[in-house]
């Protein structure tokens, strides 16, 4: 007897879930999708928080910007979980990969002077700017409204923790393996002048009571601070022979460029709600007020003490990142 296999091709009554479809229509879905649009809880709530009763446990008024849809925002990256994870394990490795080829070729001890008082007295400190940038990450997490923002700024904080141990191996590196750096880097963090005024504002953005402030505020500092650590301070290094600091530098930069991604995209989304937009670039305009030039004098104190170290025009390439931070606002809808 001969079988024969046949193949039969069942059309699915719907290309994707209902909830899709009903926004989208009746075509087939990414992952993304399905993994976050109408995820968020809206209703049978049990109770209020007995810390602010005047909440729901979900509520889009823990925050003065807000968006009539919240799923008009989604992350230009995609991300959920699978990606993100393959993603960050693979830059991991390549950290891990660079941090190997410098300690063979001992490269940190060929650092010009001034460069490595520069890594350890002032950058690994910024391992616990890291750490405060996670917890505001955390606390939007928490109370951001609609899982396409809550996804990302979950993801922030686990990048956050992810480069706070970053800066961690590169001081295990520094120290040929010991962690009497790290110890070091503390002391310094709550003592060092030329880190005070970042670590009041690491403190102040963590009592902002308003989430989206707190990571509107930390996202104005990381505008002027990454891009003087890990652009300006990087194309110093190559001129003085420090090769080292750029090729640890390479791998914050990359992670600045796409997180800048998803937030330029949530700032512009809610500048142009249309039923929110005025009131949402009113709340950025005082956001950006308040929390600029406290972050502008923080990194300039920070650009002082690298000064102090290396003459690299530090400070000065503080005030043009500043100016230029303001225009980049500008463009996105929010009068700086």
């Amino acid at each position: 007897m001969q079988y024969e296999l046949r193949q039969q091709v069942i059309e699915p009554r719907r290309k994707t879930f209902q909830y899709l479809a009903d926004r989208y229509g009746d075509q087939p879905a990414s992952r993304y999708l399905e993994a976050t649009v109408d995820v968020q809880p809206r209703e049978n709530f049990h109770y209020r928080p007995l810390w602010a009763p005047d909440h729901e446990l979900y509520d889009e008024t823990y925050s003065a910007l807000r968006l009539a849809d919240p799923y008009t925002f989604l992350d230009p990256r995609q991300y959920y979980y699978a990606p993100y994870v393959t993603a960050r394990a693979a830059w991991h490795d390549a950290v891990g990969r660079t941090l190997q080829y410098i300690e063979g070729r001992r490269l940190f001890d060929h650092l010009p002077g001034g460069w490595r008082e520069v890594l350890t007295g002032l950058v690994l400190p910024l391992r616990h700017y890291e750490s405060a940038g996670q917890l505001v990450c955390v606390a939007g997490a928490r109370f951001a409204y609609g899982t396409s923002i809550e996804q990302c700024l979950s993801y922030a904080a686990f990048d956050r923790i992810g480069l706070a141990q970053t800066l961690s191996r590169v001081g295990f590196a520094l120290a040929d393996g010991g962690d009497g750096l790290l110890g070091a880097a503390k002391e310094r963090w709550t003592g060092e002048p030329a880190l005070q005024g970042l670590r009041r504002l690491c403190e102040e953005l963590l009592v902002e009571p308003d989430w989206a402030a707190g990571a509107v505020g930390l996202d104005l500092a990381d505008r002027l601070l990454y891009p003087l650590l890990y652009q300006h301070l990087d194309e110093a290094a190559l001129r003085c022979g420090a090769g080292a600091y750029g090729l640890i530098a390479q791998y914050p930069a990359g992670w600045y460029a796409e997180q800048r991604r998803w937030l330029d995209a949530l700032v512009a989304t809610w500048c142009a709600d249309p039923e929110h937009g005025p009131a949402n670039r009113a709340a950025l305009a005082g956001i950006v007020a308040a929390w600029l030039p406290r972050a502008t004098a923080a990194v300039t104190e920070f650009a002082r003490g690298v000064e102090g170290l290396v003459a690299v025009g530090a400070p000065e390439a503080v005030a043009a990142l500043a100016e230029r931070a303001a225009a980049d606002l500008a463009r996105l809808g929010v009068a700086a």
